[in-house]
């Protein structure tokens, strides 16, 4: 075997195991701010993107950079194409800090729902409200979600800093 060959099937071991950590470990981590990705479905990303970035959109597998000051929303495992806040069709949520900020795609709540019902009530029903809903089977998170994952985690985490803030506030 000479070096070439030897180069060769380093290259390519190195490429099984990449395809191996990404399929066990998730996703990549974003070409601009180094955050690790979460890998998301193409039907995710064909939801969220323009529809005239489609086409770009088709090949390749997709992670989601959820560091708020990161414009790229989606960037493709291999490094080729990214998307920004600019080229998605809805409000990313953890990448916006002026209201709506959206956190339920699939019932419509925004930070501004839970904010003014602790405002006004001391307390949120809105965590219970979506997890009835879950429960129902009327959430479709995994393709509505840009992150491509259930909401809950950002409502309560939500939730709660409304709460300490409400408490330290009276």
């Amino acid at each position: 075997m000479d070096c070439c060959e030897i180069d060769a099937a380093i290259s390519e071991t190195r490429s099984r195991v990449d395809d191996l950590h990404r399929s066990e470990f998730g996703a990549q981590r974003c070409p601009s701010c180094g955050a690790q990705g979460r890998t998301v479905s193409r039907e995710t990303i064909v939801l969220m993107v323009k529809a005239e970035l489609l086409e770009r959109a088709i090949h390749g597998n997709y992670s989601f950079c959820s560091a708020r000051d990161c414009a790229i929303v989606y960037f493709e495992d291999k490094g080729r194409e990214h998307f920004t806040v600019d080229d998605l069709r809805i409000r990313v949520g953890l990448k916006v800090n002026d209201d709506p900020i959206p956190l339920c795609y699939c019932f419509g709540f925004d930070e501004s729902h839970i904010r003014d019902e602790i405002s006004a009530m001391g307390e949120t029903t809105i965590p219970e409200r979506i997890s009835g809903l879950i429960r129902e089977g009327l959430c479709g998170c995994e393709s509505r979600n840009p992150a491509g994952v259930c909401c809950l985690g950002e409502v309560n985490k939500t939730a709660n800093r409304f709460r300490t803030t409400s408490i330290h506030n009276d």
